[in-house]
C-alpha cells in the first residue's frame, strides 16, 4: 500500500513521507500524457483545450464570474483595464502634483495650490491598465497524492482524473484553484498565463486575453505528469527570467519546500516588485493523520520506503505539519503576500469568495487601493 506524499523538504523526513494513506499508488502517473513540447520546450507548442466543468461545478463558474482579482502593488500593463499603472497622465484618478513648465498643457494647473502658493503646479493622475495574471501550478510528485473521491468532487462526476486515478489529488484541485483565477481575470480583461513547475518549468502558456485561451490553460494542465521531486529555486529564476513586467502571481502549491529557500525565492519576487498569492493546498488526511494500521510508506519525490505505526507517531507529525503551515504563512505574509490554507476536501466556491473579498477590502483601505 503506497501512503503518504513525499517532499524535498518542510516535515522532518521520518514523517514527511507519513502523510498520508491509501489504496494502491495514491494519483500516480500512469496514463499522464506530457504535453506536446515537454521534451524540448516548456513552452506549449499546440495547445489542447479541455472542459473546465471537469474541475469547477456551473454554480461555481457563476460565482466567480461577480469577483474582482486586483493587485495590491501598482502593476504595469499594455491595455486599457481596472489596475493602477505606475505611469502617469492626464485622466482617470489623481496622483500627485508636480511644478509647471514651459510647453506644458495649462488645461491640467491646479489654480486652488496657485492660490495658495502662488506657484503653478499640474495635476498628475494614475492611469490605468490592464492586471497580468501568471498562474503556477506545481505538478511534483507530492501534489499526486489525494483521498478524495474524483467522482464526489468532479464538476462531471467523472471516476477517474486525466491520469487515471479515482482520487480527487492536490493537483486536480490546484487545477480547479488555477482554472478559478483564470477564469475571474479573463472576465475582467485581463491577460492570463500559466506555468507548470516541478523540477523545473515544465510547461509555460503566454499571457493572453484571447478568446479560448481559458480551456487551453486547462486542457495544458490535464496533460501534465504529476510526478518527480520540487526544485523551487530553480523554477522562480526561470519564471523571473521571462518577465519582463510586473504582474501578480499565483502560486498553487503544496510547498513542501525548505522554509529558507522558499523565503528566499520570495525575497526575490518582492525584489522584481511582483504581487503574490499563495494557495497552499493539502488534503484533509496529511493534516488529521487518521491512520491505524503499520504499514509501508512510500514518498512520492524519491525518499523510499518506510514501514510506519501511524499511531506511534500521529502527535509527533501533527505538531511538525501544523510548524510547516505555519511557517510558510509566516514567511509569505512577511513580504506583504497574501496567503491562504486551501483543503481538497472543501468546495471552491465559497472559500474562494470569502478570500477575494477580504483581499480586495483590505486593498482598497491601503494606499495601493
Amino acid at each position: 500500500m503506497s501512503q503518504a506524499p513525499g517532499s524535498q523538504a518542510g516535515p522532518p523526513s521520518d514523517v514527511r513521507a507519513a502523510a498520508t494513506a491509501g489504496a494502491g499508488e495514491p494519483g500516480g502517473t500512469d496514463g499522464a500524457r506530457r504535453s506536446p513540447a515537454a521534451a524540448s520546450s516548456p513552452t506549449l507548442a499546440r495547445l489542447p483545450e479541455a472542459d473546465a466543468q471537469l474541475y469547477l461545478h456551473p454554480q461555481t463558474l457563476a460565482r466567480l464570474g461577480t469577483l474582482e482579482l486586483r493587485a495590491k502593488m501598482i502593476v504595469e500593463g499594455v491595455m486599457s483595464g481596472a489596475h493602477r499603472s505606475p505611469y502617469h497622465g492626464f485622466s482617470v484618478e489623481f496622483a500627485q502634483h508636480r511644478p509647471y513648465v514651459a510647453g506644458d498643457d495649462i488645461r491640467h494647473l491646479d489654480w486652488k495650490v496657485f492660490g495658495r502658493s502662488d506657484k503653478l503646479h499640474l495635476k498628475q493622475y494614475q492611469q490605468e491598465t490592464n492586471l497580468d495574471l501568471l498562474v503556477m501550478v506545481d505538478s511534483s510528485g507530492s501534489m499526486a497524492f489525494g483521498s478524495r473521491l474524483f467522482a464526489e468532487a468532479s464538476g462531471q462526476g467523472r471516476t477517474a482524473n486525466p491520469r487515471g486515478g479515482p482520487e480527487w489529488t492536490k493537483f486536480d484541485h490546484a487545477t480547479a484553484v488555477g482554472a478559478a483565477l483564470s477564469y475571474m481575470a479573463l472576465t475582467q480583461g485581463d491577460r492570463t498565463g500559466l506555468v507548470v513547475f516541478a523540477d523545473e518549468v515544465r510547461a509555460m502558456l503566454k499571457r493572453s486575453s484571447a478568446q479560448g485561451v481559458w480551456r487551453q490553460i486547462v486542457g495544458a494542465l490535464s496533460v501534465q505528469p504529476v510526478d518527480k521531486a520540487t526544485n523551487f529555486s530553480r523554477v522562480i529564476d526561470q519564471v523571473l527570467g521571462k518577465l519582463t513586467n510586473r504582474c501578480l502571481i499565483a502560486l498553487v502549491s503544496d510547498l513542501y519546500v525548505d522554509p529558507e529557500e522558499y523565503r528566499t525565492a520570495l525575497a526575490r519576487i518582492r525584489h522584481r516588485r511582483h504581487d503574490v498569492i499563495v494557495f497552499q493546498i493539502i488534503d484533509r488526511r496529511e493534516r488529521e493523520f487518521d491512520l491505524s494500521e503499520t504499514a509501508p510508506f512510500d514518498g512520492l519525490e524519491g525518499e523510499g520506503r518506510l514501514q510506519v505505526d501511524p499511531r506511534a507517531i500521529r502527535r509527533a507529525y501533527q505538531q511538525v505539519f501544523a510548524e510547516h503551515l505555519d511557517k510558510i504563512e509566516e514567511i509569505t505574509r512577511s513580504f506583504g503576500f497574501d496567503y491562504q490554507l486551501v483543503s481538497t476536501h472543501d468546495w471552491l466556491g465559497p472559500p474562494m469568495a470569502a478570500f477575494m473579498a477580504r483581499r480586495n477590502s483590505e486593498i482598497k483601505r491601503s494606499k495601493f487601493g
